[in-house]
């Protein structure tokens, strides 16, 4: 177990805090998980996967993607589910020499902001379309998540995209 990092930290720019979440996704028949990272400060989805089952794997493969894709978070924050505890999933985020922040047990509120996070797809994507396959699922999300990031102003970062307020082209070249 890990300590709540957060408490009382005023979190106000990108690679500050980044965070990650598992939830369900509905099918017509059956369900997928979709695991998201995501940076506190701007709400940017920064990566995220899709699988049919919830083992350590589809998680270490968006932790592994984000870290190549963006600069490095000061803390990372997760729940304590199994996937996030493992020792390879922690692993890699000391080598990475990030500070590993973990919720209170029940405590959804802890990780907020991607919780509110799950409420938009499901309703603006999943539950009116009913995909049928996996690759149907896929195909919705990336267009949704695409939006969400470039075309969708959020009021919570002065009505700006997440990738307007993550800046994008300034972040890349820093990961470079």
């Amino acid at each position: 177990m890990w300590p709540y990092l957060l408490l009382d930290l005023l979190v106000d720019r990108p690679n500050q805090v980044w965070c990650a979440d598992i939830t369900y996704i509905p099918m017509r028949r059956g369900f997928l998980y979709l695991v998201a990272v995501m940076d506190w400060a701007t709400r940017k989805v920064l990566a995220w996967q899709v699988s049919n089952t919830m083992d350590v794997e589809f998680c270490l493969e968006v932790l592994e993607e984000a870290l190549a894709r963006f600069a490095r978070p000061e803390i990372f924050n997760t729940d304590q589910g199994s996937q996030f505890t493992s020792p390879r999933f922690t692993g890699v985020l000391q080598a990475a020499g990030v500070r590993i922040s973990m919720d209170g047990r029940g405590r959804w509120m802890d990780n907020v902001f991607i919780e509110r996070l799950w409420r938009s797809p499901k309703h603006e994507c999943v539950y009116l379309h009913a995909f049928e396959s996996g690759s149907e699922q896929w195909a919705g999300l990336v267009t949704w998540i695409g939006y969400y990031n470039t075309g969708r102003p959020h009021s919570g970062i002065c009505r700006r995209t997440p990738d307007e307020a993550y800046g994008v082209d300034d972040v890349m070249q820093l990961a470079a």
